[in-house]
């Protein structure tokens, strides 16, 4: 019987071959896959244990052929067929660029961005990780930010269950040897959050390992190895965004030069063509370069949305606006009033906002970081905007100006028939209205706080 999968889903190639030498290094596996005039050609990888496996998403339902190529003569000449059927459900294939500033999932669903970040939730072993996927079902986000590597900073300097290669942290890692669990692992929870409706928006670099494990300090043919094999791992699922680095200012072994190889790499590994991100501490990346789909930034100035659409053109997304909580650092010990305002500011200032959350804890279990339960009033509060965003109609997504006294307010809608704007700190109750004349007006007082129209 020919099986049958999703649009937008994993189809999956399992091979035997050999164990000899290194095949991590050696083996080269790919597939064709065609559907009438559709043809494409996927990489596959090694998985351990003399397993290779070629994972494919089709765009389109119908019929689809593969046969493989190999340098592998075990690999080499396998050809087969499946049946691609209609998405249902909460698959609506991954997420597009749409109007310049705007996503939206392939089927054409719209998708407004509320993200969240825990950077190293994959490290923590199944007990805190189940409770983080427990704690994401019932929360407003359908984005969140994750690291690949392991993380050592301050509230995180446990060890990971997984390494990503082999070897030790005190003999050394053998960096053209892949650890399989470790990927596996990682995967397993991406199709998790798949299942959920949750973008997993993957972190492939980041400084945050100070010398513990030399994974900031690889050389670039390792980085390069390193991106290849993930792609291939990971680009059939659709739920992924590609964010190069979270800070990649500070790593400062890598060279500007270096970053657009690595973009380039992952661009051109990734046949399906997943958002490209790059996140900065205080140096912005120039978001116009071609491959870049969308801009992350760091920054607390919510206000500086209109100016940057302006000049990147593309999507703007704060991923970080320092986050709620009372850890004794700057970045980390917003109000929870106050990560709802930059919410709402920035969202209706046409960009979208992510939430992080640091309330201190007696061990060291701070959601930025390892997940686990969410202690913050915001979320809920971020809940009812992304209620009323979804509620609007699809052509009132763009900045307006209500009305010249009101330049500086943060408004969205269509000129002359919709406006949902913020206020703030200010009273609107107190604001004079001026409205042409000849027609009729309903307007909706909203409390951002309160959660009450």
């Amino acid at each position: 019987m020919q099986q049958s999968i999703e649009q937008w889903d994993v189809f999956e190639i399992s091979l035997e071959g050999t164990k000899e030498g290194n095949p991590f290094l050696e083996v080269e596996v790919k597939a064709r896959f065609t559907k009438e005039d559709q043809s494409i050609e996927v990489l596959g990888f090694y998985d351990g244990n003399g397993t290779y496996r070629i994972r494919f998403m089709p765009r389109s339902v119908g019929s689809w052929k593969y046969e493989t190529s190999s340098n592998c003569e075990m690999l080499h000449g396998i050809t087969g067929s499946f049946e691609c059927v209609k998405a249902k459900g909460k698959n609506h294939g991954p997420v597009r660029v749409k109007d310049t500033y705007h996503f939206e999932y392939e089927d054409g669903t719209p998708h407004y961005s509320f993200g969240t970040t825990c950077y190293a939730w994959t490290h923590q072993g199944d007990a805190l990780e189940e409770k983080t996927l427990d704690t994401l079902r019932s929360a407003p986000f359908n984005k969140i930010r994750m690291c690949v590597f392991p993380k050592h900073y301050i509230f995180n300097e446990n060890e990971p269950i997984y390494y990503p290669f082999e070897g030790t942290k005190e003999e050394g890692w053998d960096f053209t040897r892949f650890q399989p669990e470790f990927f596996q692992h990682f995967e397993k929870r991406v199709g998790q959050l798949r299942e959920l409706g949750i973008e997993a928006d993957i972190i492939l670099f980041h400084p945050y390992d100070e010398g513990h494990w030399g994974f900031d300090q690889m050389e670039m043919e390792v980085n390069l190895r390193y991106l290849k094999y993930l792609v291939a791992r990971l680009s059939a699922y659709r739920n992924v965004w590609w964010s190069m680095a979270n800070e990649y200012d500070l790593m400062k072994k890598l060279s500007m030069e270096d970053w657009n190889t690595l973009i380039e790499s992952v661009a051109n590994e990734d046949p399906y063509g997943h958002l490209i991100s790059i996140h900065n501490c205080s140096t912005l990346f120039d978001h116009t370069h071609p491959l870049i789909s969308h801009a992350s930034i760091q920054r607390q100035e919510i206000k500086f949305v209109t100016e940057w659409r302006k000049q990147f053109k593309k999507p703007i997304v704060i991923d970080e606006c320092c986050y709620e909580g009372d850890i004794p650092y700057i970045w980390g010990e917003l109000t929870e009033q106050e990560m709802t305002n930059r919410f709402w500011e920035g969202t209706l200032r046409g960009g979208y906002v992510g939430h992080g959350e640091t309330y201190l804890d007696s061990n060291d279990i701070l959601w930025w970081s390892k997940g686990g339960t969410l202690h913050g009033r915001s979320p809920e509060r971020i809940a009812f905007l992304r209620r009323i965003i979804e509620s609007i109609p699809k052509d009132c997504h763009e900045p307006v100006i209500y009305q010249p006294a009101w330049e500086n307010t943060a408004c969205i809608g269509k000129e002359g028939e919709y406006y949902l704007a913020y206020f703030g700190i200010y009273r609107p109750g107190k604001k004079l209205l001026e409205l042409p004349k000849g027609h009729q007006y309903h307007i909706d007082l909203i409390d951002a706080w309160e959660m009450t129209i």
